[in-house]
């Protein structure tokens, strides 16, 4: 073997890079150990019940975790790693596994381009938006082409001008610009509109305080995907994804002012002497989120460093009007005391600073005085919820302005603790903002004389009241500062310079490009017409969580040993190097899938799983080369090597039409489909190293010391050899026996059809854990008048637990959708007297179910078509490609006719689903592998000029030889298969079964229907 050194090297720096991405997890969950066990210790005398005490206990270990997120928790290589970064950087559970909740919201676009075109009431425009939303369900193109196909049918003469030719648009659109250029604004703002809700909502679940959420955009498709790990109240989720944007613009109170009102209000609460009750911060602050920010991303700061940070700015403060002056307004028991605040206890602080204490900073400068900006100071974002309730107490407002509105800003600072505290000045007409966020036209970042900046249009209402607004603040002394406020924090504060009469404003600042941009999607938000909504949603509990790892572990470990042993049997030492490399090949996928910090799902352990048993093919066909090698008569070290080349072509062909299949889920898979896609990819190609390069390392290395390697045991040493079967004179046999299923088959799914899941159909599914068992008639009966219609409820797993999908209020898109029907649910399972549980929802609108069952039927198309063009450029003989094909059609018509026959007959649900077509194109790229080997040793014969046989002689000659490696291979695959399918839990039960079911189809269709149908094809003799 060459390049043994250039192996050896590679395969040490892969483990290490491997070791280092992997000892991110070990890390992050010591931590968690220990706040866990933080947590317990506090609540061992806890008083309440079993909830409020669970409940403890998570706040308690967050508060922990926040403790030490800025704290160094990992060194190694001379690099430091906190907590928030060890977090970042360790492998990821996906909900299935830790429970969350996810969904995918749509921009509403129709009535975006509504919006665009000044809400026009003429009727061929808005027929043209009816046309294109009815296009939109059943195709796969963009929704802004089908508008334009639309209006093009509805209006074929009528200039696009016309529509969205108006003085709000005049900045990009005249009437005299072409249709391209229309064409050109509205994609343009289209894809600014998905852009600016993806930010909204990028904002809002940073402010939601969830560990490591995850949003993208899907494509060009208007649909954003969001997963909240761990959400623990999905009401409240819901509300805040689908809430509209509230950019609006408000006047602020300069730190000289703004500091007063805290002095007053602190006064105030000192005087009432009722601390105990405001200031219970363990009762009150756990029992909320904070207002903004991750609390696993900031450290909570104690009383005693706050006061400090106060203590400090008494230090740099002067005698005139400092903020020493401004506390010193507290009365006699404060004026009494001899101490510094940063002398004094916490109780002493309490007593003195309630209010003040909470915050870590105020904004003043060198010499104590207050700056010119609008943020009056600085906030530990622990300490968000405490301060919040007391500026908001009605009895403590009644010594500041009633104009007083208080804010914080988005996000924390550089150091990631502390947040910007602002005072906004509400309009005394409608006590609000001065200014909505609807009136901007457009926002841009561009490049000025000071850098960065970003240019903002507005429409003549906003023009007018800009001007207003403007000359108010700039006539200040220092100058006024507007905020740009949406959702209620505030984005930007700037100081405003003079008064700006066209509506045209320049805002600068030491911003870079990132900021500008950032800033400028925030403006564009208040264009908005519409919020996005959920047309997509799935949540799942921490019960069926911790379920799903504890099968998920069972079936990896069962799978391991079912391999291991098989291998040993058969291959006995050789099989123990083979064992070896399939650890190895474990190792590294882990590894790999720490390094892309992927997600690790319930499906992607089904991936990992399958490709354990897949792994050991290459093992196989190497060892198979080496045994006939050796048959022949070579010497040990000769048939080692014989067999490894002989084997490489099969190998390669094989693992490349896999790699294929995979990349195809991985472009059409979404969610747990696209994590088990990952899986296998990364799977395939560690196979590849460890099978050919890792194993030959071990066989080189005996060989050179004079080492036995037995390739068998006497047991199985002439297992399938000399084998003789007329597969190709059995063949209209086997083409009958097929016909007859595939009828069947057919002839079930055009009666009875297939057990369609809630992807492919749309509507609303439950997982229902009831604590005695139930019936499947009596939970429909009980609900069929709250969902006005019988849903459909089948037992999930255990006969207590029961699935129940329903298409009841499906096409409602209001915020409270959800709630409605999780409401009738609830009412109609309450009278049956049978205390339940709800672990699993998953909704689904019917224009994603249509993409999904489109999405589905391409991929299929587009595999076939893969798999067609790979054997014919690989093997140049159309006759093997077009057997393949069809052997393969055949494989997925007997896996869809068995689900629709099976269907009600076997003991768990057989539903089609996003999961079955994984399953259905992982057996297009498993089964093609038989078939490819067969070919690699036909391709071998026909070079053979001692070989005189025709083409059907080679063809069965070329199956009897391979045969052995054809059930070696399927027996260790469907041996990890019924470990999967026994132990990996309901969810999967139905893909491990169409895997199952697929295995055994596909070994015997390329034995019996696949090389066969090529030899009928075949014209050559010889």
């Amino acid at each position: 073997m060459k390049n043994q050194g250039v192996v050896k090297v590679f395969t040490i720096l892969l483990a290490l890079v491997c070791l280092f991405h992997i000892s991110f997890t070990f890390v992050a969950r010591g931590i968690e150990g220990d706040a866990q066990e933080h947590a317990e210790s506090l609540a061992a005398n806890f008083n309440g019940d079993d909830d409020a005490k669970a409940k403890f206990i998570q706040e308690s270990k967050r508060k922990y975790l926040d403790s030490v997120s800025g704290q160094t928790a990992y060194n190694i290589i001379l690099t430091k790693y906190n907590y928030t970064q060890v977090k970042e950087h360790e492998l990821n559970l996906g909900l299935d596994l830790q429970g969350g909740m996810n969904v995918t919201l749509e921009v509403s676009l129709p009535e975006f381009i509504r919006a665009l075109a000044n809400k026009t009431e003429d009727k061929n425009f808005n027929k043209a938006i009816e046309l294109a939303s009815s296009k939109a369900t059943n195709s796969q193109e963009d929704y802004v082409s089908l508008f334009f196909q639309s209006i093009k049918e509805t209006a074929p003469s009528v200039p696009l001008s016309t529509y969205f030719a108006h003085k709000d648009n005049k900045e990009f659109v005249s009437f005299n610009s072409s249709n391209e250029e229309v064409e050109s604004f509205i994609r343009q703002q289209a894809e600014m509109a998905v852009e600016n809700s993806f930010e909204v909502l990028r904002s809002r679940i940073d402010r939601f305080g969830v560990s490591q959420p995850i949003i993208q955009k899907l494509g060009n498709s208007g649909r954003i995907m969001v997963e909240l790990p761990g959400i623990s109240d999905p009401e409240r989720a819901r509300k805040l994804l689908q809430a509209s944007a509230q950019l609006e613009f408000w006047k602020t109170y300069l730190p000289g002012e703004s500091i007063n009102f805290i002095s007053n209000m602190n006064k105030a609460l000192k005087a009432r002497n009722d601390l105990s009750s405001t200031l219970d911060t363990t009762a009150n602050a756990a029992a909320e989120e904070p207002i903004l920010g991750s609390t696993e991303e900031v450290a909570a700061e104690d009383t005693t460093t706050q006061s400090d940070l106060i203590a400090a700015a008494d230090a740099n403060a002067d005698s005139n009007n400092s903020l020493t002056d401004l506390l010193n307004t507290q009365d006699s028991s404060a004026n009494d005391s001899t101490k510094a605040p940063g002398q004094m206890t916490q109780e002493e602080i309490q007593k003195e600073y309630p209010l003040i204490r909470y915050i870590a900073g105020f904004n003043l400068d060198d010499k104590g005085m207050p700056n010119a900006s609008a943020e009056v100071g600085f906030v530990s974002v622990f300490d968000t919820v405490a301060l919040n309730k007391l500026l908001n107490d009605p009895e403590l407002a009644n010594v500041i302005p009633g104009d007083v509105r208080w804010a914080y800003h988005y996000k924390p600072g550089e150091t990631g603790s502390f947040v910007g505290l602002y005072a906004l000045r509400a309009e005394r007409t409608n006590g609000g903002p001065s200014l909505e966020g609807d009136v901007i036209t457009d926002a841009r970042s561009q490049i000025g004389n000071k850098g960065f900046e970003v240019t903002m249009y507005m429409n003549t209402e906003g023009r007018n009241a800009w001007k207003k607004i403007t000359a108010e603040a700039s006539k200040k002394q220092p100058q006024g500062c507007v905020a740009i406020v949406l959702d209620g924090v505030v984005y930007s504060a700037p100081t405003v310079n003079g008064e700006i009469p066209n509506g045209v404003s320049s805002i600068s600042g030491n911003f870079t490009q990132e900021d500008t941009k950032f800033l400028a999607t925030i403006l564009n938000s208040g264009k908005l017409p519409a919020p996005a909504r959920i047309v997509e949603e799935a949540i799942v509990g921490p019960s069926l969580g911790k379920d799903a790892i504890n099968s998920g572990l069972m079936s990896i470990i069962g799978g391991l040993v079912s391999v291991v042993l098989i291998m040993l049997i058969i291959y006995s030492g050789a099989g123990l190097v083979a064992n070896l490399a399939v650890l190895l090949n474990l190792y590294f996928m882990i590894g790999v899938l720490a390094s892309l910090q992927a997600a690790l799902t319930l499906p992607g352990i089904a991936g990992i799983i399958l490709t354990l048993g897949m792994a050991v093919d290459a093992n196989v066909l190497i060892y198979e080369r080496v045994k006939e090698e050796l048959a022949n008569g070579k010497n040990l070290r000769s048939a080692i090597a014989n067999g490894y080349s002989n084997a490489l072509s099969a190998i390669l062909d094989g693992n490349i039409t896999t790699l294929l299949t995979g990349i195809v889920l991985l472009i059409f898979g979404k969610g747990p489909i696209y994590g088990f896609s990952v899986t296998l990819i990364i799977g395939i190609l560690s196979s590849l190293f460890t099978a050919i390069l890792f194993t030959r390392l071990i066989f080189e290395w005996r060989l050179k010391g004079d080492k036995e390697i037995k390739f068998s045991i006497p047991a199985t040493e002439n297992l399938l050899k000399n084998v003789n079967i007329d597969f190709i004179g059995k063949r209209k046999m086997f083409y009958g026996i097929s016909s007859v299923i595939i009828i069947a088959g057919l002839a079930s799914i055009f009666t009875k059809g297939l057990d369609q899941g809630v992807d492919f159909k749309g509507g609303w599914s439950y997982v229902v854990t009831f604590e005695q068992p139930v019936t499947t008639a009596d939970v429909r009966k009980a609900l069929e008048v709250p969902f006005e219609g019988a849903p459909e409820v089948k037992i999930f797993g255990s006969n207590n637990s029961v699935k129940i999908t329903t298409d009841f209020n499906i096409n409602d898109q209001s915020e409270t959708a959800g709630e409605k029907v999780e409401a009738q649910l609830k009412a109609g399972l309450t009278t049956l007297n049978n205390k339940f549980d709800i672990p699993s929802t998953s909704k689904v609108g019917p224009t994603i179910a249509d993409d999904i069952k489109q999405s589905a039927v391409y991929s299929i198309l587009v595999a076939l078509i893969l798999m067609f063009l790979y054997i014919l450029v690989r093997f140049r003989k159309w006759q093997f490609a077009t057997g393949t094909v069809v052997k393969l059609a055949h494989d997925v018509l007997i896996v869809l006719g068995l689900f629709s026959l099976l269907d009600g007959v076997v003991p768990f649900t057989l539903e089609i689903d996003q999961s079955f077509i994984a399953a259905l194109l992982t057996v297009i790229g498993y089964s093609i592998n038989d078939s490819v080997v067969v070919m690699d040793r036909v391709r071998e014969y026909l070079t053979d000029s001692k070989n005189k046989k025709g083409m059907a002689g080679i063809i069965n000659e070329a199956l009897n030889s391979t045969l052995s490696r054809t059930m070696i291979t399927s027996l260790t695959t469907l041996g990890v298969l019924v470990i999967l399918f026994i132990f990996g839990g309901e969810i999967i039960r139905g893909f491990a079964f169409a895997m199952l079911v697929g295995v055994l189809v596909g070994s015997y269709s390329s034995i019996c229907i696949g090389a066969p149908l090529a030899a009928d094809l075949s014209k050559e003799k010889n």
